[in-house]
């Protein structure tokens, strides 16, 4: 699976191959109920086409037709706001008090995003900056801990795996859960030191570690971007990577198991581990939230689903925080 960002780039480096222009608009601010976060883009070519997505509504309809109407002829990046009035909140679809700013960028440079795309492709960090009214953009490298920045002027943008996931034991719910992690962005490592499954590995964009489960913690050097899943059922493999993992900045650490052997573990940890109990409350397991999961890809999928609600800080000990009482449409935007 590729990320938002390379389906995006990818369709750009097609068009523009086959002598078409294109449109690059980003989302880089909002403010109240917005359905795309700052940061989103999307691709529109000069006959109306669309990868990418900046509201999934009325928004991208009517940048289709400013565009075949002419008014990206500039070559000038500028800006477009939407949802100013309640008038426009409810024309272009978006949540009542939703407002939006859009940087438009009407004649990308080709080569800042074949380097921001090589970049992407070799798993590394990257930052685009693009400022309005001013041709071109720039591509540095990015760090992890980087992000999103606009002064109302300049917009600088984060791509690629910004986010890292060690997974232990290259079985097949690894598999499944580690193409799903690249769709969102996670570098994925899996670490498995048995050749009878280090051999069969083969899913692409992922790194195979074959040393030691611990070894592998220490190695990546983890940061507060990084999560472990431990997948293997075996304690010799996934003890060891939870002894350094949970001690480790790490935003999420996980274990398959039931109920009774995810029991076992914590204690195992606490008698003959160096772990706190504060450490050992930081693992989660059973793995995964309780959707019924059976098969490999649906506990890839619940995994999946709790390491987004831990990482956007909607988890709690006790489950996902309660949804804010839906907003009733029509309302005025103060």
């Amino acid at each position: 699976m590729d990320s938002q960002d390379s389906q995006v780039l990818a369709a750009a480096r097609r068009w523009a191959a086959a002598g078409h222009r294109f449109t690059l608009v980003t989302v880089a601010r909002t403010w109240g109920s917005a359905p795309r976060p700052p940061g989103a883009w999307m691709a529109l070519r000069d006959d109306g086409q669309v990868q990418g997505s900046v509201s999934g509504g009325c928004i991208e309809t009517d940048l289709i037709e400013r565009l075949l109407n002419g008014e990206f002829a500039s070559t000038l990046p500028f800006l477009q706001q939407y949802g100013v009035t309640a008038d426009d909140a409810r024309r272009y679809g978006l949540p009542c008090g939703g407002t939006m700013e859009l940087l438009i960028e009407p004649a990308p440079d080709l080569a800042a995003l074949e380097q921001l795309a090589e970049r992407i492709a070799g798993g590394q960090l990257a930052r685009r900056t693009v400022a309005i009214g001013q041709p071109g953009n720039t591509v540095a490298a990015g760090a992890a801990g980087d992000a999103l920045s606009w002064d109302g002027r300049t917009l600088s943008t984060l791509h690629g795996p910004a986010w890292r996931l060690l997974i232990v034991g290259a079985g097949q719910i690894s598999s499944y859960l580690a193409q799903m992690a690249q769709a969102l962005d996670y570098q994925v490592f899996i670490c498995d030191p048995r050749s009878e499954y280090a051999g069969e590995w083969n899913v692409p964009g992922t790194t195979l570690l074959t040393c030691m489960p611990d070894d592998a913690v220490i190695e990546l050097n983890f940061d507060p971007h990084c999560a472990v899943v431990a997948l293997t059922h075996d304690p010799k493999l996934d003890d060891m990577v939870l002894l350094e993992a949970l001690k480790s900045p790490a935003f999420y650490v996980g274990a398959l198991g039931s109920t009774v052997n995810s029991r076992r573990r914590r204690e195992r940890l606490l008698q003959y581990f160096d772990l706190s109990q504060a450490e050992v409350e930081r693992l989660h397991g059973p793995v995964g939230l309780p959707i019924g999961s059976r098969t490999p890809p649906e506990i890839a999928i619940a995994v999946l689903a709790e390491m987004t609600a831990v990482r956007n800080g909607v988890w709690t000990k006790d489950g996902l925080r309660p949804k804010r009482e839906p907003v009733q449409a029509g309302c005025s935007i103060a």
